[in-house]
């Protein structure tokens, strides 16, 4: 007589027609950090759970996790008895399903994910991970360099390769004769200037006479109050600044506008910034990644769906039923029973 040695997971038998395959960007995706599969792979799940988790171990990324896609794969339970499955194997460690942004550019959408991992993890292990996989983006395509310039083309050396036949010998050319020679010119000397860049604090004073005509400044003017002025740029101060700090409330009548200018660049010259620390900005990263409840699909923070369920989903019958009752009128109850206990 034959000895059976039933194998603790259950097998999903082969479906005839292949496996439902999800939108690009959805479906299912394997978690990182997979051991290879073992025949004792969930077989401390009931017989339902073991049955949907073997099915759902062998599909490959990408294929459809829906409740009702799954359904129709697996004839001996319906999508009630899938999406309970479902649920206890997210309680269990082994799936977390997610919202996260897909594409790039203006063609980005909210696709769904279903994270599987064959080995069970804890809710520390999911949150670390879904964290991670939501700061991930894509890398950028780098374009191709294209070919440098001195490359010479295939055709240009299958021509070279090609033997020519050699020409007959010619007489040598007669040489020209020699051109007369020009009468030699003495060099003029030219002495040229190297152009030197204007510095800021120059163009700045420069551009006071556009923004008010009593403020015309020549070039002797401007070299001259040019230190000034730089030592606002050196104290952190732009051009915009340093202008609208000279053209306010200017007189009706300015009969000295280098002296106005001076005046107020000395008079006017803002503190050191040096040693003044900069405020602190908290830059928070934009959440890319949504952890789903695994069992009515309400989106929020991984940490805040511990087992892969919402407050709601977490909260058994027992629970619900041993909580406070809600709050009752008591004058009213007096009334009721006052009302009973009159004599008609």
């Amino acid at each position: 007589m034959a000895t059976e040695h039933p194998s603790p997971a259950l097998h999903a038998p082969a479906s005839s027609r292949p496996y439902a395959k999800a939108r690009p960007g959805y479906g299912k995706r394997t978690a990182s950090g997979q051991r290879t599969p073992h025949a004792a792979d969930f077989a401390l799940m009931p017989e339902r759970e073991r049955y949907i988790a073997g099915y759902v171990d062998r599909l490959p990324d990408g294929a459809a996790m829906d409740i009702k896609s799954l359904a129709k794969s697996l004839p001996l339970y319906g999508q009630m008895a899938v999406s309970s499955a479902l649920k206890a194997l997210g309680a269990a460690g082994h799936l977390r399903r997610v919202r996260c942004l897909a594409g790039a550019g203006e063609q980005v959408r909210w696709v769904s994910r279903t994270y599987w991992s064959r080995t069970a993890r804890d809710n520390e292990w999911w949150d670390t991970f879904l964290t991670a996989e939501g700061s991930h983006s894509a890398p950028e395509a780098t374009p191709t360099a294209p070919p440098p310039s001195d490359t010479v083309p295939a055709s240009s050396l299958r021509a070279t390769s090609t033997p020519t036949t050699t020409p007959e010998p010619t007489a040598p050319p007669t040489p020209p004769a020699p051109a007369p020679a020009s009468p030699a010119l003495p060099k003029q000397r030219t002495s040229v200037t190297p152009a030197v860049a204007a510095s800021p604090a120059y163009l700045a004073l420069a551009q006071l006479g556009r923004r008010d005509t009593r403020l015309a400044l020549s070039a002797a003017d401007c070299r001259a109050l040019e230190p000034l002025a730089a030592e606002w740029f050196a104290r952190g101060v732009n051009a915009d600044c340093l202008t609208q700090a000279l053209t306010a409330g200017l007189p009706a009548q300015v009969d000295s506008p280098v002296g106005l200018v001076r005046r107020r660049l000395t008079d006017k010259l803002p503190p050191h910034t040096a040693g003044i620390p900069a405020p602190a900005t908290t830059v928070t990263p934009k959440r890319r990644l949504l952890a789903e409840c695994t069992e009515c699909g309400r989106p929020g923070a991984p940490e805040a769906l511990p087992d892969g369920l919402c407050r709601p989903c977490r909260t058994t019958p027992q629970e619900a039923s041993a909580a406070p009752p809600a709050e009752r009128d008591v004058h009213a109850l007096v009334s009721q029973l006052r009302d009973l206990t009159r004599l008609p």
